[in-house]
């Protein structure tokens, strides 16, 4: 998972709004690559935190990575990378819209993983991209108490800008950006945004139209840098990943 350095994020604001450029009108009002505080909303609460089991009842820090809800017919299935998940030791538990030791929405238990053959095998980076299944109290589905966003393959890179919202793991709110990915590679996207640093990997990419075009991940694990994140371009691994783990096979 991405492992950089902490900068202040106050500072990467400021410098920021000095060269951002302005979004055109189909990429929606504000500026395009300033990262701020994510405000709590309906939309916000479909991305959530990733913690250890043991952490379950009283989910404050220790937070590792980060996912969200993309709609299925069961609802109860996230979207995150794959080296979020695999390997991760021992339950894991999604809880989404977290906030300051706060789960608004209740803590949902990981109940099983589904990763790509490509990262299976080798740990492509070219296929860092994993779902989940939750359950929660209950018996309600997450998608009826946060909604869900679209899964998306086959999108083309930079269509329209996206909007990243993930959880830094040196911090207890979520943090988001918009911005317009640009091609890495012919399998990898890119985009630039400030202070994504360890923890925002498997952050979702949402266009304007509620579908999760990327996943923070693939390339040297989602990025190097703070100011650069990846992830891998959505195409036919990824659809038919989507399509096991909707089937639940």
């Amino acid at each position: 998972m991405k492992r950089i350095s902490r900068i202040s994020l106050t500072s990467v604001v400021v410098l920021a709004l000095t060269s951002a450029s302005v979004a055109a009108a189909d990429d929606g009002p504000g500026p395009l690559g300033v990262t701020a505080d994510a405000v709590a909303s309906r939309w916000s609460a479909r991305v959530g935190a990733l913690f250890g089991a043991a952490r379950a009842g009283r989910p404050a820090g220790e937070h590792f990575c980060t996912a969200s809800v993309v709609h299925s017919p069961r609802g109860d299935l996230i979207v995150t990378a794959a080296h979020c998940v695999d390997g991760a030791g021992g339950d894991l538990v999604f809880v989404p819209g977290y906030r300051d030791g706060q789960a608004p929405y209740g803590v949902w238990r990981v109940t099983r993983r589904f990763l790509p053959d490509g990262w299976a095998k080798g740990q492509d980076e070219d296929s860092d991209l994993a779902f989940a299944t939750v359950a929660g109290p209950g018996g309600r589905r997450l998608e009826d108490v946060v909604g869900a966003n679209r899964f998306a393959a086959g999108v083309a890179t930079g269509a329209t800008a996206v909007t990243v919202t993930g959880y830094p793991n040196s911090r207890e709110t979520p943090i988001s950006c918009t911005n317009r990915p640009t091609a890495h590679s012919r399998t990898q996207q890119r985009i630039d945004c400030p202070d994504f640093t360890g923890g925002t990997s498997g952050s979702p990419w949402v266009n304007g139209d509620a579908q999760v075009v990327g996943v923070l991940g693939g390339h040297e694990q989602g990025g190097a840098t703070a100011d650069t994140s990846y992830s891998v371009v959505l195409g036919r691994e990824a659809a038919e990943l989507y399509r096991d783990a909707t089937n639940g096979s």
